[in-house]
């Protein structure tokens, strides 16, 4: 980067008062040059040079290099300044609480094939192209419901929108104020500073804009996103009674305005999202997202080899070239560890444990787990640990996982990551379904039934350094990731966010199902075979192995696949522990 001289100026200037102490040193030197003049005032000149011990005229010589080096030396400590240099960041997008109307007027057909069908498609195209950040998605109707808590894990959340519908509510209504307020509690719960919330609903009232003012007085914006047309069309309330619904775009966009948003109506595309500025996360002052800043450079350093020079006047005669004798052996008695190369001379211990974690990390992101695993193993720190059981558990080794989970908070009790990650992958080494005659003969032909995927329905807290933390890796749940190479387990954070990737996400989802399909087929071919086998008076397979086969039969038929019933009895549970309260 080329330089610009016009800038040059000082990082740290306050270091300039140090030359102040150059005239005290000057001062010294003057009284001990007067207290050898008393001597020529004595002493014939002549006979002085062989009298006094030291040379008159080492005076100046010894003067000047040290009024010289002082100089050097504070103008380093200055940090003198003339370009910039790019300067990564690591910043943290801020967070978004969808509310979204459940009332009966979502049913209205103004939007074809209708307005709630219109609201699911929009937030599942805001799941998929969202740019990070974490999301939440609540309801309401006569009052709010948190669907999903903040997450960035935005699979977890569209798992549970094609179960949203008004008759999960417990009762009709429309009472945007209650879900403004509920995802104000929402983001001051998650430790946000900042945040955005996304109202999708077709009218609001006074209270509803009073409280789009409340919450931007605490930071937090509301935006807002119109469902419906202002024609409108009939629905049937929650009386059963046909009334129409009209879209009322000025009382949403006072809400918008009080709140400190943006109004669009839905659209068809993702224009209306781009126009919220939804898509892309926001950045406060203090949290923002990973990208390039910039930064003045401090070149003091190129004051230092003069320095250093200067500084061989102190030592005694030949001194100088016994230092440099040392330095050039000194790489000769540094030892050098065995997978160390030849440029690695010059690192220490913990930058070449560090270079391990990155390359293991990129090969666990190449989802090549062994590999990740054979860097990791031998660094004995708590990330080494902590990154080596991710990697065990991503290769179904639950076990040795944990073990090293426990190696983990052994080095750093209380790390937050470790604890999660320990819990999850124990659980799913409880909750997977015993093996099967054909996963058996699967395994024994070397091939690897699905691992289970199932949700342990954990979401890990906040980073050690208060920062956000972002869903640690679940093993075999296939949540994320291990931090990538700017953000590891190197000591510093845990927490840095990693963002949720779309195709773990996908693969997890793939092998749900095919685990599934799996021990369906195989119960099919169990329940022909007992069939035939019965008619023949034959016996399939060992008891304990038709036990573990009826035990999985009776596990798949008792976990029902309805999500829209868990709302509902979750809403219901909710709305009635509210009540006792008087709420």
């Amino acid at each position: 980067m080329t330089a610009s001289w016009n800038a040059l100026h000082f990082i740290r200037p306050d270091a300039l008062w140090a030359l102040l102490v150059l005239p005290l040193l000057v001062a010294i030197w003057w009284l001990r040059r007067r207290r050898a003049n008393v001597w020529r005032q004595t002493v014939d000149a002549h006979l002085l040079r062989h009298l006094l011990v030291g040379r008159d005229r080492r005076a100046w010589g010894g003067l000047l290099p040290l009024l010289l080096g002082a100089v050097i030396a504070i103008v380093a400590l200055a940090g003198p300044s003339w370009r910039q240099v790019a300067q990564p960041l690591w910043q943290t997008p801020s967070p978004l609480v969808v509310a979204l109307d459940l009332s009966s007027r979502v049913t209205a057909t103004d939007l074809p094939p209708s307005r709630l069908l219109q609201a699911r498609a929009k937030l599942a195209t805001l799941l998929r192209e969202r740019q990070g950040g974490e999301v939440a998605l609540l309801v309401y109707a006569d009052d709010a419901y948190a669907v999903a808590p903040l997450t960035d894990d935005m699979a977890n959340v569209a798992l549970y929108l094609d179960a949203l519908a008004p008759d999960v509510m417990p009762r009709d209504g429309q009472r945007a104020d209650r879900a403004l307020e509920t995802a104000v509690k929402l983001l001051q719960q998650s430790g946000a500073r900042g945040g955005d919330i996304l109202l999708l609903t077709d009218r609001a009232d006074a209270d509803a804009e009073q409280a789009a003012a409340a919450a931007r007085a605490q930071g937090f914006l509301v935006s807002v996103l119109g469902l419906g047309t202002p024609q409108g069309a009939a629905y049937r309330n929650g009386e059963g009674q046909i009334v129409p619904a009209r879209l009322e775009e000025g009382s949403l966009r006072g809400v918008a305005s009080r709140g400190g948003g943006r109004y669009a109506r839905v659209a068809s595309d993702d224009k209306d999202l781009a126009a919220l500025d939804v898509l892309t996360p926001r950045v406060s002052a203090d949290d923002s997202r990973e990208g390039q800043g910039r930064t003045w450079r401090d070149e003091g350093f190129w004051l230092l080899p003069p320095l250093m020079l200067l500084a061989l006047f102190a030592f005694r005669r030949r001194g100088a070239l016994a230092v440099l004798v040392m330095i050039a052996a000194l790489p000769m008695a540094m030892p050098m560890p065995a997978h160390a190369a030849e440029d690695t001379w010059w690192q220490r211990a913990d930058q070449l444990d560090q270079q391990r974690l990155s390359t293991g990390v990129d090969a666990y992101r190449k989802g090549d787990f062994k590999a990740a695993q054979q860097q990791f193993e031998g660094i004995d720190t708590d990330a080494g640990w902590y990154n080596l059981g991710n990697a065990l558990a991503r290769q179904g080794q639950y076990d040795a996982a944990i073990e090293a989970y426990d190696r983990a908070l052994k080095k750093h009790p209380g790390m937050a990551d470790a604890v999660a990650n320990r819990a999850a992958v124990d659980a799913a080494r409880k909750r997977r379904p015993p093996q099967n005659n054909d996963q058996n003969n699967e395994q024994k032909d070397g091939k690897q039934p699905p691992s289970d995927t199932s949700d342990p329905g954990k979401n890990p807290g906040q980073g050690q350094n208060g920062d956000a933390a972002p869903p640690q890796d679940k093993g075999e749940q296939g949540q994320s990731p291990p931090p990538t190479s700017g953000e590891p387990k190197d000591g510093q954070s845990k927490g840095g966010k990693s963002p949720p990737q779309a195709a773990d996400s996908q693969a997890q989802a793939e092998a749900d199902a095919a685990q599934r399909e799996r021990m369906q087929q195989a119960m099919q071919r169990q329940g022909q075979g007992d069939g035939n086998d019965k008619a023949q008076g034959k016996v399939s397979g060992t008891p304990q192995q038709r036990e573990q086969q009826q035990a999985v039969e009776a596990w798949m038929r008792r976990v029902p696949d309805d999500p829209g019933s868990l709302l509902r009895a979750k809403f219901q549970l909710e709305n009635e522990r509210r009540k006792r309260e008087g709420r």
